[in-house]
C-alpha cells in the first residue's frame, strides 16, 4: 500500500507497543516516519526494519527536547503532516498512597507530553494543508478506574485538550482527535499484570482475566487495531472528524 506517500508522520513512544505498531503501519503505507522516544536503542531496532523510519531520541516531558527533535526531523522530511502523540506511562496506587510526585509524573508524561508534542509540531505545520494531530489516550480518559486516579486525571485532561484544540483549529485544514483504547496487549499492560500478581497474590492467569474481562468482548485490544484507527483518522475519509475521542474498547465505553 502506498496511500501515505508524501506524508511526514511523527510518532512519540515509538519504541514499543502501540507506538511501534503505528510507526510501522504508516511506514508500510509509504509515509516518512519520525520515531521518537527516550531510549534510542529500540528506535534504531525499529528503523532497521524500514528505511522510511528516522529514529530520534526525545523526552516528551521536556519542551526543549521535543522542539529540537522536531527541528531535526523537519530538516530531513519537511514539516510534519500527521502527529501521533502516543508516549505514555501508567502507575497504580490507592488514592491516599498516591504521592504528589507520582501524581505529577503521570501528568507530565500523559498530559504535558501530548501538549509538548502538539505544540512543537503544530508550530511547523501548514494550517492550509490537510494535517492531523492524534493523541493516543485511553478509556481512562472516558471513565474512571480504581487505583489509577493520577493516570485517569491525566487522560481526561488529554480529552479536554483535544476537544479545545479541535475547536481552535476548526477553520484550518488540521483536525485534532483522540483514540481511546481499552486494555491493550503491550509491555505496559504486562507490567500492570505483574503489579497485580505482586500486590494481590493472584495467579498470572487470574490477573490477566481480571483486566481482559473488562472488555465486553472478553479480549485485549491489539496494537495493530490502534494503528489502523490512526491510519483511518489520517485519511481523507476522516477530514470532517475533529475534537472527537474514539473508543476502541469492545463496547466498554
Amino acid at each position: 500500500m502506498s496511500d501515505m506517500i508524501g506524508q511526514h508522520v511523527v510518532v512519540t513512544g515509538a519504541g514499543s507497543g502501540a507506538g511501534e505498531a503505528i510507526a510501522m503501519a504508516f511506514a508500510e503505507r509509504g509515509a516518512s516516519v519520525t520515531a521518537l522516544g527516550r531510549r534510542i536503542e529500540p528506535l534504531e531496532a525499529l528503523a532497521a526494519q524500514s528505511d522510511r523510519i528516522l529514529p530520534l531520541s526525545a523526552d516528551v516531558t521536556d519542551p526543549a527536547s521535543m522542539a529540537a527533535a522536531i527541528d531535526s526531523a523537519c530538516k530531513r522530511h519537511g514539516a510534519p503532516t500527521i502527529v501521533i502523540a502516543n508516549a505514555g506511562a501508567a502507575e497504580s496506587a490507592p488514592f491516599l498512597k498516591t504521592s504528589p510526585d507520582l501524581f505529577q509524573a503521570m501528568l507530565d508524561v500523559n498530559l504535558t507530553g501530548v501538549f509538548n508534542t502538539f505544540q512543537a509540531c503544530l508550530a511547523q505545520m501548514n494550517r492550509d494543508k490537510p494535517g492531523r494531530l492524534i493523541a493516543i489516550a485511553s478509556t481512562a480518559g472516558l471513565k474512571g478506574y480504581g487505583y489509577v486516579s493520577a493516570y485517569c486525571a491525566a487522560k481526561h485532561g488529554v480529552i479536554g485538550l483535544v476537544k479545545s484544540l479541535g475547536q481552535e483549529l476548526v477553520r484550518t485544514a488540521i483536525t485534532v482527535n483522540a483514540v481511546c483504547p481499552g486494555f491493550t496487549d503491550t509491555p505496559m499492560l504486562r507490567k500492570s499484570i505483574d503489579n497485580i500478581v505482586e500486590k494481590t497474590g493472584r495467579s498470572r492467569e487470574e490477573a490477566e482475566a481480571s483486566l481482559r474481562n473488562v472488555n465486553p468482548q472478553g479480549r485485549f485490544i491489539q496494537p495493530e487495531e490502534i494503528a489502523e484507527a490512526a491510519i483511518w483518522l489520517s485519511s481523507d475519509a476522516a477530514a470532517s472528524i475533529t475534537g472527537q475521542a474514539i473508543s476502541l474498547s469492545g463496547g466498554e465505553t
